[in-house]
């Protein structure tokens, strides 16, 4: 009979290989690491074609933009999580008291798209230290906490898009992250997580990645 000494080993093998197993990032994401993958700065939101009426703003608030929803002009106005870049045109709140913003101009027709959404820009990432950063963030389940998003099922409004190679199919992974709902959506593939709200460290380490990807003022 073997001692419990020799046993010891054994057990601390297997427990960290089972560590090592739990902390891989869920796929596709443990693909992005090696992946080609691409960064979209989205138009979240584009005003209706037909003008409408503001609605007056509370007292000592900033004065709304017409047709914007509420959810956009919070984050806006909450200081955007330092998240300039992403702020679409036309969509910087007037100061409390002054006449409201007007709204940006519809995009034309031939606009570029990303599931929808107008691009604004795009680069692509290149940095292997930020993939895999980006890999192991967006592919752990405690990223996610569904008490935080914003937005009503059904609703996004991305101020940013990823897209890269690899994943359970041929077709890239493509993903719409918005910040104003607090949120991630897969749009080419099921999502492997329970919840899709993105945590307050969630934001945190995405704005810190948003800032390498387009720093400020460019």
């Amino acid at each position: 009979m073997r001692s419990l000494t020799a046993w010891t080993p054994l057990v601390s093998l297997a427990a960290l290989g089972s560590m090592a197993c739990a902390s891989a990032p869920a796929a596709p994401f443990d693909s992005l690491k090696t992946a080609n993958a691409t960064a979209y700065r989205l138009q979240n939101f584009e005003p209706p074609p037909a003008p409408v009426a503001a609605t007056p703003a509370a007292p000592g608030a900033a004065a709304p933009i017409p047709g914007v929803p509420p959810e956009i002009m919070a984050w806006v106005q909450q200081g955007a999580a330092g998240l300039t870049q992403l702020i679409p045109p036309g969509m910087i709140p007037a100061l409390p008291g002054a006449a409201p913003a007007a709204p940006a101009a519809p995009p034309p027709p031939t606009a570029p798209r990303f599931h929808g959404f107008r691009i604004l820009g795009q680069t692509p990432v290149v940095d292997p230290d930020l993939k895999e950063q980006l890999g192991e963030l967006l592919g752990d389940p405690d990223s996610y906490d569904n008490q935080y998003t914003r937005c009503a099922p059904g609703t996004i409004y991305p101020e940013m898009g990823l897209s890269f190679a690899g994943g359970p199919t041929a077709q890239p992974s493509d993903i719409l992250i918005s910040f104003s709902c607090n949120q991630i959506v897969s749009r080419s593939f099921a999502w492997p997580h329970p919840a899709a709200g993105m945590t307050p460290d969630t934001v945190k380490k995405l704005s810190e990645a948003v800032q390498k990807l387009w720093p400020a003022g460019t």
